[in-house]
C-alpha cells in the first residue's frame, strides 16, 4: 500500500527533454516566475488523480498550507492518508494500523514545501511542447536521497505568479515514481492547523 500511495508510476505529465534552444535569460525568467508562483501560493485545496503502473487510479483531495503542510485526503474506501504538519510527512495505513513519517526536507516533496529548498538554484526548465506549461525538474546533486521532483505548471492570469500548479512526478532515491494530476485548484482560504492532524490507529 505504501508504494501505491507514494511510489505509482503513472503516465507523464509532459515530456522531460531538456530544452535545446532557450535562451539563458528565458530560462531564468520562467524559474523566477515559478519561485513567484510557489511563494504566492499561501493556503491551496485542489482534487487529486493518482494512477498506478497498472492503470489503477486514485482520487481524494489535497489541502496545502505553506510553509510545510500538505494533507492527501484519499477518496472514500481507500485506507491511507498523507499528511504533513510542516517537520514530518506522514504515511498512515489504516487498514494495518502502521504509521511511517519521513522529514519533510527530506523527500521529493521538500520542493514544493520546505521553504529552505532552493528551486531556482536547484531547478532546471523541461521542455513540454507546450507554451502555456512550464515543467521544471528539482533536484539536489550533493543530496541524492532527497530524489527528484518534476512540477508541472500551467499559464493562467488568476493563479499566484500568474501559473497555475497543475501537478508533479516525483521519484525517490529508490527510483519509486509518484504522478499527481490536479484539478478545481482554490487559493487563499482559511485553512486550520488542525487540517493536519490525523487520528494514530496504532
Amino acid at each position: 500500500m505504501l508504494a501505491l500511495a507514494l511510489g505509482a508510476a503513472a503516465l507523464p505529465l509532459a515530456a522531460t527533454i531538456p530544452l535545446p534552444t532557450a535562451s539563458a535569460a528565458a530560462q531564468a525568467g520562467d524559474l523566477d516566475q515559478v519561485v513567484k508562483a510557489l511563494r504566492g501560493i499561501k493556503t491551496m485545496t485542489a482534487n487529486f488523480t493518482q494512477t498506478d503502473r497498472n492503470g489503477q487510479a486514485l482520487s481524494g483531495k489535497l489541502t496545502l498550507k505553506r510553509p510545510g503542510k500538505i494533507r492527501f485526503q484519499y477518496q472514500k474506501g481507500v485506507p491511507l492518508l498523507i499528511v504533513s504538519d510542516g517537520k514530518a510527512l506522514t504515511f498512515v495505513d489504516y487498514e494495518v494500523a502502521q504509521v511511517q513519517k519521513y522529514p519533510v526536507g527530506n523527500s521529493p516533496l521538500g520542493a514544493l514545501l520546505d521553504p529552505n529548498r532552493d528551486v531556482k538554484r536547484f531547478g532546471k526548465l523541461l521542455s513540454t511542447g507546450n507554451d502555456n506549461v512550464v515543467s521544471v525538474e528539482v533536484r539536489d546533486p550533493k543530496r541524492p536521497e532527497y530524489g527528484v521532483i518534476t512540477l508541472m505548471f500551467t499559464r493562467g492570469s488568476n493563479a499566484p505568479g500568474g501559473l497555475e500548479l497543475a501537478g508533479w512526478v516525483a521519484q525517490d532515491a529508490q527510483n519509486v515514481r509518484t504522478t499527481v494530476r490536479l484539478s478545481n485548484q482554490k487559493y487563499g482560504m482559511s485553512v486550520s492547523d488542525n487540517t493536519f492532524r490525523y487520528r494514530d490507529p496504532r
